[in-house]
């Protein structure tokens, strides 16, 4: 246990610190200093309560996409296709919240739309699940697909009808269907984007971090992504737990629409939330599967974001975007599991183009 905290822990400062170094450089060729550059980007983040707000905000669909892509990695599975889920599922969230009456009140139309959000999520996942489960297509390239997919279909939704005419956004979901600002509550935060749904995002992450796994699915799911072969002798039913775990995974990546469309703009426009699925694979292995690093990471991954506005008139945003690349792909080439699927998909190449 002590070994593989370790192992953890180093992985998780190799990649800041490359991240830092990947910064300095950046900085250096624009001819900044790293030391003010930091300066500016802690007081564009957490130096004051609209800034750290912002952060918050930004670290809600994160926080989101990590955990659903940290359900799937425990049986052994990559999702990353929680973007297309979050895109299907923000375009239903915003659809179904449009069409409510003005008059429906909040405790109904929010929890309707989190069950939207949730089942959407999931049937989008579904597709992969199953071709994993029956014919064995490995869920990278077919989540990969999806995504693809999600892109087209929800910018074809909304040229057909679901979309505003003339625009591309959705029309506004009903008042009641609005999540609250922290800033209706805390007056400092007012003016920021942060809104009730990191208490979902966090009760969502202690569902999945202390509940899920004491449930009878939850520890087969984690047993088949230890050896599904030996699951098989044992007569676990893999295919069933692999199907539900990357079911649940997209349905909690569905649930990130709360953060952008309720709590946010009010409604759907094609790209919002963009980014956060692929960097929630990031958080996931940052985090280690443990709570308090998945909140550590999502909410660094949103200082990173923020960060780039903050330092947007003296170096382009694009570069924060950089850093975030190198963290990312550090810590996920410092990840067994990544390590192992590389091994095997490499197997799987050199099979293929050896000669019969």
């Amino acid at each position: 246990m002590r070994s593989r905290l370790e192992a953890d822990l180093l992985a998780m400062i190799i990649g800041l610190a490359l991240g830092w170094l990947a910064f300095s450089l950046i900085v250096f060729a624009y001819g900044e200093s790293p030391a003010s550059m930091v300066g500016l980007l802690w007081s564009g983040t957490w130096g004051t309560a609209y800034g750290a707000g912002q952060v918050i905000f930004k670290a809600t669909p994160i926080l989101f996409s990590g955990i659903a892509v940290q359900l799937a990695l425990r049986a052994g599975l990559f999702n990353i296709g929680a973007e297309g889920q979050m895109a299907v599922a923000s375009l239903a969230v915003a659809s179904v919240g449009a069409a409510l009456g003005p008059s429906v009140p909040g405790f109904l139309a929010v929890p309707l739309l989190l069950l939207v959000a949730a089942i959407a999520g999931a049937l989008w996942a579904l597709g992969p699940a199953l071709l994993r489960a029956r014919l064995g297509a490995h869920e990278v390239i077919s989540t990969i697909m999806t995504n693809r997919i999600a892109d087209a279909l929800v910018g074809l939704l909304l040229g057909l009808g679901l979309a505003q005419k003339g625009t591309v956004r959705t029309p506004d979901v009903a008042p009641g269907a609005r999540l609250h600002r922290l800033g209706d509550w805390v007056s400092s935060l007012q003016g920021s984007a942060a809104n009730t749904s990191i208490f979902v995002a966090l009760i969502t992450l202690l569902l999945a971090a202390f509940l899920w796994p004491r449930t009878r699915a939850g520890r087969e799911q984690l047993l088949v992504g230890q050896n599904a072969d030996a699951c098989r002798a044992e007569r676990v039913p893999v295919a069933r737990r692999v199907t539900e775990a990357l079911v649940l995974s997209g349905a909690v990546a569905g649930l990130a629409s709360s953060a952008t469309v309720l709590g946010y703009k009010g409604y759907f426009e094609q790209g919002l939330g963009a980014g956060a699925g692929f960097t929630g694979l990031a958080v996931a292995l940052l985090g280690r599967g443990r709570a308090s690093g998945m909140v550590f990471a999502a909410l660094l991954f949103g200082t990173l974001d923020q960060g780039g506005l903050a330092l947007n008139a003296t170096i382009p945003r694009e570069a924060m975007q950089i850093v975030q690349a190198v963290v990312i792909v550090a810590v996920a080439l410092g990840d067994e599991r990544v390590r192992a699927w590389i091994r095997r998909a490499s197997t799987l190449v050199s099979k293929e183009r050896s000669p019969a």
